[in-house]
């Protein structure tokens, strides 16, 4: 009874979170990606360059891009439009343009093992054979798998011009000229000057600095591991050292058709790639890049 009290108390204050009931509108821009794939990294590197004479921290991060999930239908009525939405779901229809992130899977499985052992999902311990089995399975996150999440949206959206397609690597590799792509596409101006001080205050060394001064003051660190940090390495291919070549195969077993159509080099033969890697060979004969 209590806890419906004030579940309607929080609604008639604004103070929950919308979720799924998120009233979208049709100039909102949704910035997507699987859990793990560097979105945390793209807000601080959008909100850094839409407010060069701002602070973007962990602390202001959902009230400057809001998650549904995190952030309260107050803030959410408060923002200036076009809003900027955080999101992890697979394809939905609803959301009018949208900038995807994607992840070599083998990277993300890493980063998905450590972030759980901040959070205190797992032990230190926890068998890395059992993780990924779980990971391939979609079991890790709410999302379905990185198989599933990624083809979702590059089957219904691959060349439509309200999507576009970034890679992690590409933005580790040159991020003013991946984030000069996000400005064009939303329509912003925006000078060699100020794409290059928005990467600088966006990078791996600023924002470790920011966790640990705020690290109680957001949601993705509140109660978290304190010894452990969310911005690891913030790097590539950390997975051909730490992940064992049979976890490898498995990996690239289950999705090599995606991965080679997003640019992912494979080492191992894909004989037995799944069903869904055998669907999605034939439809994805268009490079999105």
């Amino acid at each position: 009874m209590i806890a419906h009290v004030k579940a309607a108390v929080k609604r008639v204050l604004r103070l929950h979170r919308p979720g799924r009931n998120l009233v979208i509108l049709p100039d909102d821009v949704f910035l997507v990606s699987f859990p793990k794939s560097g979105n945390t990294w793209a807000r601080f590197l959008i909100g850094n360059l839409l407010n060069p004479g701002g602070a973007v921290s962990f602390a202001n991060l959902h009230q400057l891009m809001p998650d549904p999930q995190a952030t309260t239908k107050r803030d959410f009525d408060r923002l200036a439009r076009p809003r900027i939405i955080k999101s992890h779901d697979c394809f939905d229809p609803r959301f009018p343009r949208v900038i995807y992130i994607v992840r070599d899977p083998r990277d993300v499985v890493l980063s998905q093992y450590h972030y759980h052992r901040k959070c205190r999902r797992i032990e230190d311990d926890y068998p890395l054979e059992t993780f990924v089995a779980r990971f391939l399975r979609g079991e890790t996150c709410p999302h379905g798998s990185w198989g599933e999440n990624v083809s979702t949206w590059l089957l219904a959206r691959r060349n439509d011009p309200r999507f576009l397609l970034l890679r992690y690597e590409d933005i580790i590799s040159d991020a003013p000229r991946e984030l000069a792509k996000i400005a064009a596409f939303l329509g912003i101006a925006a000078t060699p000057q100020l794409l290059t001080q928005a990467a600088e205050r966006s990078s791996a060394d600023r924002m470790r600095k920011l966790e640990q001064a705020e690290s109680d003051q957001c949601g993705l660190t509140k109660d978290s591991r304190q010894d452990l940090s969310f911005v690891r390495a913030a790097r590539s291919g950390d997975w051909s050292s730490a992940l064992p070549p049979a976890l490898v195969a498995e990996i690239e077993g289950s999705w090599g058709s995606l991965m080679r159509h997003l640019g992912y080099e494979l080492t191992s033969p894909c004989s037995t790639e799944s069903p869904l890697a055998e669907f999605m060979e034939p439809l994805l004969n268009t490079s999105p890049r």
